[in-house]
């Protein structure tokens, strides 16, 4: 990345926040959460369908074993690695990882202010109360879960992990369509397409991505915000930038996808919030 660019990961499951690396400013935010099987239009989040046995009770979890090796690094040092995680779903929450404490470096750990919460600490470094521990979940007792954010770097087996673990409930599925995408902004029209690339991602609306000849690009001044996702890739965002405004990061194209969104490359996707959107006559809802 270069220097001044906002990275932006498009899921976080802690409180957000900001923190510099290098010349870099990453910043965790909800712009387009991510969704699981207990989140949004997942299937048991609470814009999911409907169920045979009734109303869904909102303290449901559900727990998995979580087969691949993970490792964390911070400082330099592996603080965990792990063949025996586990992964929680709890309903209007995003899945979470746990291992088992012993999998971690044990000579890295401080306790933190409060009880079941460790800091990492390494080569003068430390991250604070980043291990935590979850009570009331009986095939949790002895695991914790680790602060991705908080740690330099992550691998799922030998593979860098990028913004975030992978969600084995999430699919990503992009599909042309001759469906009319008309976008707007004060009744100025900003792009029009007959041939949009149509992303339809679990538990998220559908996103509409227009080819970049079907667009004002002429409207258009790049932003330094980038996101990144897992399962697209870099999110390059764009100001909006009409005669008497400039609406800040409304719209994004994939510039390097990652393979489930390498069809939706040369597009750019607006943000239903931010403009008005017509899908064959029809208002997108924000």
């Amino acid at each position: 990345m270069h220097r001044g660019v906002t990275v932006v990961f498009l899921r976080a499951w802690h409180t957000p926040k900001s923190r510099r690396v290098g010349g870099t400013v990453r910043s965790a935010s909800r712009m387009e959460a991510i969704m699981s099987l207990m989140v949004g239009g997942g299937p048991f989040g609470p814009g999911g369908g409907q169920f045979s046995f009734g109303p869904i009770p909102d303290n449901l979890w559900y727990v998995e074993d979580w087969p691949r090796r993970m490792r964390a690094v911070f400082a330099g040092e592996t603080v965990l690695d792990s063949r025996r995680g586990k992964l929680l779903h709890e309903r209007g929450a995003f899945p979470a990882h746990y291992y088992p404490m012993a999998e971690l470096r044990a000579d890295l750990l401080v306790p933190a202010d409060e009880p079941g919460r460790w800091s990492v600490t390494a080569r003068g470094r430390s991250a604070h109360g980043a291990v935590t521990a979850r009570n009331g979940v009986a095939p949790l007792d002895g695991y914790v879960t680790v602060d991705h954010g908080a740690m330099d770097r992550w691998f799922e087996e030998d593979d860098p992990v990028y913004a975030h673990p992978r969600d084995p409930y999430h699919r990503v599925d992009v599909r042309a369509s001759s469906r009319h995408v008309v976008v707007r902004h004060n009744s100025e029209v900003i792009a029009g397409s007959r041939r949009p690339k149509l992303v339809f991602e679990t538990g998220i609306p559908v996103r509409y991505y227009l080819p970049i000849t079907d667009v004002r690009i002429d409207l258009l001044d790049k932003s330094d915000t980038v996101s990144q996702c897992p399962y697209k890739g870099d999110g390059q965002h764009w100001h909006l930038r009409t005669v008497d405004t400039r609406i800040d990061d409304a719209a994004w194209s994939l510039p390097h996808p990652l393979p489930e969104g390498f069809a939706a490359a040369q597009h750019i996707c607006f943000y239903p919030d931010k403009v008005d959107i017509e899908v064959d006559g029809e208002p997108v809802k924000a």
